[in-house]
């Protein structure tokens, strides 16, 4: 190749100039929106005290059950930023080390009902008959009993345990998935580009995941954001009723659970832990309003 032609060759910048626009439309509709800044700014620090958690805590063995009885029920000072519990474990190191255990029922629970409901949504949205007809009155019945509930009387059946809740959380989070990807299978596979391309002889598979699953993404990212939140909320739900993440295990809702015995003197022990869930799920759901204004063409115009 010739310096002539190397010069006239279109560098990187010039080659990739549409997905550059789109980042950076992407970015200043995400940076407007000033509570999807403050839902990202949360969530970062959320993601920090899950990384660096095991290492920023000032007493790690609290995090496993360590007992100090001379130091139970400390108020917040500044050897305890928030307080001491029962038997004298470290509150603040409690809640930084939960952060790990909320994020690792978020994403399980949104990964488990994300891998049966979206395959399940496309499946009856692009077949239909007989088969969208079986899938959707099987979901229906699971969206017909209210899902806290079902995920009480499941977590009931199969013993208290944090393996045990995220299990049930995620047999009773996956009809939502179905609902939605099939409405948008079905206004997808109706779409002018899937005709052109069955047209010219593409399959079924091709079409499924050329076509229309990719074009399902911005649904699912924005519901997979949101659903983090409230997987984390029904956790804290299940272990607050005892029936998921048992004492000494650092999970928020088991500490309020045990910390409500000691309201309201005591009142550092449940406060923490719940601002902690509150402000989690806030986060996630002001992230997901965001994502939602940047992937839904209507409502970045």
């Amino acid at each position: 190749m010739t310096a002539t032609e190397q010069t006239n060759e279109p560098g990187w910048r010039e080659r990739h100039a549409s997905t550059i626009r789109m980042a950076r439309l992407y970015a200043r509709t995400f940076r407007n929106n000033g509570s999807a800044m403050l839902g990202l700014g949360i969530i970062t620090v959320f993601l920090l005290a899950v990384l660096l958690g095991p290492w920023i805590v000032p007493y790690p063995e609290d995090a496993t059950g360590a007992i100090n009885l001379a130091n139970k029920l400390q108020p917040p000072s500044a050897s305890h930023w928030f307080g001491t519990d029962e038997v004298g474990s470290d509150v603040f190191t409690r809640v930084v080390i939960g952060a790990r255990v909320s994020l690792q029922i978020g994403l399980i629970v949104t990964g488990i009902a994300m891998f049966i409901g979206v395959p399940l949504g496309i499946i009856a949205g692009f077949v239909g008959g007989w088969v969208e007809e079986a899938i959707m009155r099987v979901t229906d019945v699971f969206l017909s009993v209210p899902g806290l509930i079902l995920a009480i009387a499941i977590a009931g059946v199969l013993g208290p345990g944090i393996f045990n809740a995220m299990l049930a959380l995620s047999l009773v989070w996956w009809p939502g998935y179905v609902r939605l990807i099939q409405a948008k299978t079905l206004s997808l596979k109706s779409a002018i580009y899937v005709d052109a391309a069955r047209s010219i002889g593409a399959g079924r598979l091709r079409i499924v995941f050329v076509h229309i699953l990719p074009n399902c993404l911005s649904p699912i990212i924005v519901k997979g954001s949101m659903d983090m939140g409230m997987a984390i909320l029904g956790a804290a739900s299940l272990g607050f009723l005892g029936l998921g993440a048992q004492p000494p295990y650092p999970e928020w809702g088991a500490m309020i659970s045990v910390g409500r015995n000691y309201l309201p003197d005591w009142w550092w022990y449940s406060f923490f832990p719940g601002m902690a869930i509150f402000l989690t799920v806030l986060g996630f759901n002001l992230l997901g309003d965001g994502l939602r204004d940047i992937l839904d063409p209507k409502g970045r115009e």
